[in-house]
């Protein structure tokens, strides 16, 4: 799974492995993982803490354009760009 991007100890990846719909993004923080729906913005299913799930959505909120069209990318295996973390 290709890391695009990183803050706070959290990481952002995508799936290469024939994603699936709906279109959506994986978060992993201190052994844990979450599954995050892109548009509407909704966390599925996981075990992220609360804290990391608040802030992953905050995150995603800003770059949720730039989130699909990186679902687009790794459903058709191309590269995919970072996309800047949350400060």
């Amino acid at each position: 799974m290709p890391k695009i991007s990183e803050f706070f100890g959290i990481e952002i990846v995508f799936n290469y492995r024939g994603e699936h719909n709906p279109p959506h993004f994986h978060a992993r923080h201190s052994g844990r993982e979450g599954v995050f729906a892109i548009s509407p913005l909704a966390y599925l299913h996981g075990d992220l803490t609360p804290k990391a799930i608040a802030l992953v959505v905050e995150w995603a909120s800003q770059h949720g354009t730039e989130l699909e069209s990186c679902w687009k990318l790794a459903r058709d295996m191309q590269p995919i760009p970072k996309i800047a973390p949350l400060e």
